[in-house]
Parts: structure tokens; sequence; C-alpha cells
């Protein structure tokens, strides 16, 4: 099995170990059939873009120990749907990503563009 591949075409890295991220909560921004949110864009959170998930019915702030997720804040990386991330980009509010850990299967739903725009140096 191939390992996975980031935006770049390189070995995907670690999104987030704190708070663990990722859809299979392993740190890395995978995904796979079960996934249909697509979790691959690795984010840095912004108090505007966590404002406009909730707009839009996903609260991201709100901790949810069932689900172990701890609720996120501005700062903190995560693991974002690539629809959700590209809807906020399209709004002007979508937060900064970090290329290397963000999944190759980004680019079905985001321009390589838009993504190299929101780029910050990991």
């Amino acid at each position: 099995m191939e390992a996975p591949k980031n935006v770049l075409g390189e070995a995907l890295r670690s999104c987030c170990t704190d708070p663990v991220t990722g859809y299979y909560r392993d740190g890395f921004c995978n995904t796979g059939p079960t996934d249909s949110g697509r979790h691959v864009v690795c984010a840095k959170m912004t108090q505007a873009f966590l404002d406009f998930t909730k707009s839009k019915g996903n609260d991201l702030c709100t901790p949810l120990p069932a689900y172990n997720f701890p609720g996120l804040k501005a700062g903190d990386r995560w693991c974002l749907c690539a629809l959700r991330w590209r809807e906020a980009y399209d709004a002007g509010v979508a937060p900064p990503v970090f290329l290397a850990s963000t999944h190759a299967a980004a680019l079905r739903y985001i321009p390589m563009a838009a993504l190299e725009e929101m780029a910050l140096a990991e």
C-alpha cells in the first residue's frame, strides 16, 4: 500500500497531535471510503473561520467528549472538510493551511492556487 501523499506530491506530514486531529484521530489528514466529509485540509484555526462554520451549523468550538472532540480555538491546527474550507475561501474567511500536511485528495475540491495563496510555512 502506497503511503498517503500531500498536495506537494510528498509523503503526508502530521497536522497536529495536540489536539489530536484527523478523521482517524491519528494526527494526519488521511481519508478513506467512510470519510464522507473528506477531512483533508490541515488548517490553522482563526476566529473568523470558527464563527463562519458555526453559522453554517458546524460548531467546532464546543467540546464533544463522546466523539473525542476537544473543541477548537483560534490557533489550533485541525483537519477540515475540503468543501467547507472551499466554501470559507469563497466567502473570504478561509483559515491558512499547511501544504505538507494537506492530503492530495484536497485537490479534487480546491485549486492548488487557492491552497498556495493561503499557505503557511511549517
